[in-house]
């Protein structure tokens, strides 16, 4: 690869290329195993003309390119061998322009979740995309995966969120589609084609998102809940009985809550470990007395008919700040070696069977398995965390037949937010059609047809 190095370097500068120890020095993401990046060529543009000119060099010599964002991604999806040039867009950050009359604002790709969220709230408004992995995560990648995250209930996934992009394609063409406005049917909504499609399709740089206003109150509560149909029928009683203010739904199965519960730094659990479901709700409203007087009637009423056994409503920020901790707080399952992590949805009316059924599964390959349950459970999504064999490939087949196996009878879905990346690739056709994939296929070959982007994600 001295070659491409060279033009690279002549093209984008020194600055914006390392090579050989400096790149194999980094990380190559924030979960699973500790390892370092395996390419020899790391580039770091700081503009989208930089993006472009890498990209075009590339291509010109089939040099197969690996996106990289904030690393946050859990399905293999920034991983880069040898023979690879990783494009990081670590440089590429800031905020353009904030339009608080419409509603907007415009980002560089490389930009973090967090700092999106800050610069919205400067103005009183909103982003209201929201994830544990908010100081890491960047917002292209956000767009790249489609992601989810805490308020999907409400806001929907990053999809519902932007309302135009700029990308640059496998051959380094730019393809600016900035709109700002809410409605624009004039043709294709060229936009789609790089959201949720994980880097295989064109290189997001820049975003115009959709902010809202920011809400005058915030409401939360952990409650305990006795039986899945408690569970079911409390989300109907929250959704309706808060009038659309109903922002987050997320739900803890015992095995997650005491876990995590009893390895932070707290005095005490803010509820005792005894019940089978535990649920983070959040509403955000415009009327802070009034909407605070509401959701505690609504809790009442909700105990009053049995859908739940306890409660603790958050009194400040910071009581707020550490319920949410107790949710956000997924890295402490890696402590336990092997950790397998799953990211799957179905609808609401059959999770219970799911994971009963996963349960027995497990126990009668593994007596000694662990298993974790926790998920956005108003959007039929849920993440399991898996201990079980050795950390070998064959026992992370055997869990992911176990996981995977009934979601195909159901209208499942093997990835609900995380994307495909490496790791989900072999079972993308158990929830997807034939017909599906071949069109994945065929717009991969117009926009890539050498094959240079990320190559082997999502699609062989």
């Amino acid at each position: 690869m001295p070659d491409i190095l060279t033009r690279l370097q002549t093209a984008l500068g020194d600055a914006a290329v390392l090579s050989g120890a400096a790149v194999r020095a980094r990380s190559a993401g924030i979960w699973g195993p500790e390892h370092c990046l395996e390419a020899d060529i790391l580039v770091r543009p700081s503009d989208t003309d930089g993006v472009s000119r890498a990209l075009r060099i590339c291509h010109a010599a089939g040099q197969a390119v690996v996106v990289h964002g904030g690393l946050t991604g859990v399905v293999d999806g920034a991983h880069a061998g040898s023979g690879d040039v990783v494009l990081s867009l670590e440089r590429l950050t800031g905020i353009e322009d904030c339009d608080p009359l419409g509603a907007t604002l415009t980002v560089r790709a490389g930009t973090t979740l967090q700092q999106v969220q800050e610069a919205a709230e400067e103005h009183e408004l909103m982003f209201p995309l929201d994830l544990g992995a908010r100081g890491s995560a960047t917002i292209g990648g956000n767009a790249a995966t489609n992601a989810g995250g805490n308020r999907v209930i409400r806001y929907g996934m990053m999809r519902s969120l932007v309302l135009g992009l700029e990308a640059v394609l496998a051959d380094g063409t730019v393809l600016t589609s900035m709109n700002r406005m809410l409605k624009n049917n004039a043709g294709y909504d060229l936009k789609q084609l790089f959201i949720g499609t994980e880097g295989t399709l064109g290189v997001v740089t820049r975003l115009v998102l959709r902010l809202v206003p920011k809400p005058a109150s915030q409401d939360t509560a952990l409650v305990a809940v006795p039986d899945f149909a408690a569970l079911c029928r409390l989300l109907g009683h929250a959704g309706a009985a808060l009038g659309g203010t109903l922002s987050a739904y997320e739900v803890m199965w015992q095995d997650f809550y005491t876990f995590v519960v009893n390895g932070q730094s707290r005095a005490a659990p803010p509820l005792s470990g005894e019940y089978p479901y535990y649920v983070l709700i959040e509403s955000l409203g415009a009327d802070p007395a009034g909407d605070a007087e509401r959701f505690a009637a609504v809790m009442a009423e909700a105990m009053e008919q049995g859908l739940i056994v306890d409660a603790v409503i958050a009194k400040s920020r910071a009581e707020q700040n550490s319920l949410w901790s107790i949710r956000d707080d997924v890295v402490q399952l890696l402590a336990i070696k092997p950790m397998f992590l799953f990211d799957v949805s179905l609808p609401l009316t059959d999770v219970e069977t799911y994971i009963r059924g996963v349960r027995v599964r497990l126990a009668e390959a593994w007596p000694d398995h662990r298993l974790f349950v926790f998920g956005h459970l108003g959007d039929g999504n849920i993440h399991l965390a898996i201990a079980a064999g050795a950390a070998d490939g064959q026992a992370r087949t055997a869990v992911e037949a176990i996981v995977y196996g009934p979601l195909a009878a159901v209208g499942g879905s093997v990835s609900a937010e995380h994307g495909i990346g490496l790791e989900k690739k072999p079972y993308l056709a158990w929830c997807r059609s034939a017909t599906e994939i071949a069109m994945m296929r065929t717009l991969k070959q117009a926009l890539d047809p050498k094959g240079i982007l990320n190559p082997g994600k999502v699609l062989d």
